[in-house]
């Protein structure tokens, strides 16, 4: 029973946390693209990144703030999270993305229609990919793809996946390294969501021009569907060019288990050799010492 208690307390940590970063993350992409309120993509990026950080500073002690199942995935692959809190986490990330994101639809619906209606976008038919990228996520960016006139072939399928699976490892690879006890470099306690934010940031800042920078399936799935069922349908789900499985679902989580294998091989084994070669010099000294 208390296991029980225990469980779904942290499971609606996760469900707020997840909420929080949807409803800013999410939220600055709404205002971006549908008022040009943020100037700029760093402006996105340093949103996305504050947010991630509040969420963990507000449901870390709780959770742990995983708040991505691809990082909860990653989790129970090496650092010992239990499997059997996986599912209840990854659905608990999920509801807590479709709500925020459904707090924005009611904020935001009357000047979504306003913008669709400035730029002739029948919502739900081709091209209508420019608003629905408020929600769920697609390659090219839409509205970058608009500006520059790029076509469908400046990011391919397999670029995409590319992108959102490398941004999501070097994401777990360093959210591995500063929340590492054994990483002496590392920011320390009260400033790991801080870093962690950052990393959000200047990756959002590289790869989000390319696919808008999704590294979170939870972020992703849960507005996306959202979106499927506020009218955008096909443009929604599977998306225009397909693939929103394989690019923002399938490939961040398996790169956020070569992030988190790569830190544990090549960091976190360094360091744990590195710490047994002083352990041993160590004894030999006191061992020297008292022979003589």
């Amino acid at each position: 029973m208390k296991e029980r208690a225990t469980l779904a307390g942290r499971c609606l940590s996760e469900l707020a946390g997840t909420f929080v970063l949807v409803f800013f993350g999410v939220g600055s992409v709404h205002a971006a693209v549908l008022t040009g309120a943020q100037q700029g993509l760093w402006q996105v990026a340093i949103v996305w990144g504050v947010a991630i950080s509040l969420a963990i500073y507000a449901t870390g002690a709780v959770s742990g703030a995983h708040i991505n199942p691809a990082m909860t995935v990653a989790f129970a692959a090496f650092r010992g999270f239990p499997w059997r809190r996986v599912p209840p986490y990854l659905l608990s990330q999920l509801l807590g993305a479709i709500l925020g994101v459904a707090v924005l639809h009611v904020l935001f619906s009357s000047v979504l229609s306003q913008f669709e209606s400035a730029h002739d976008i029948v919502r739900g038919a081709a091209g209508s990919e420019l608003s629905a990228m408020v929600y769920g996520e697609y390659f090219p960016n839409p509205a970058i793809a608009q500006s520059l006139h790029w076509t469908d072939a400046s990011v391919s399928p397999i670029q995409a996946m590319l992108a959102e699976g490398i941004g999501t490892a070097l994401l777990a690879f360093f959210v591995f390294a500063v929340t590492d006890r054994k990483n002496t470099a590392g920011p320390g306690g009260r400033l790991i969501p801080l870093f962690i934010g950052l990393t959000v940031s200047i990756l959002i800042s590289v790869i989000a021009p390319l696919t808008q920078a999704g590294f979170n399936p939870a972020r992703d799935f849960g507005p996306r569907l959202f979106a499927y069922f506020a009218g955008w349908g096909r443009i929604a789900i599977p998306g225009p060019r397909g693939g929103f499985f394989t690019v923002y679902i399938l490939s961040p989580i398996v790169g956020a288990l070569v992030g988190g294998a790569a830190y544990q091989c090549l960091i976190a084994r360094a360091i744990f050799i590195r710490k047994q070669t002083a352990e041993t010099k160590a004894s030999l000294s006191e061992s020297e010492g008292a022979a003589a």
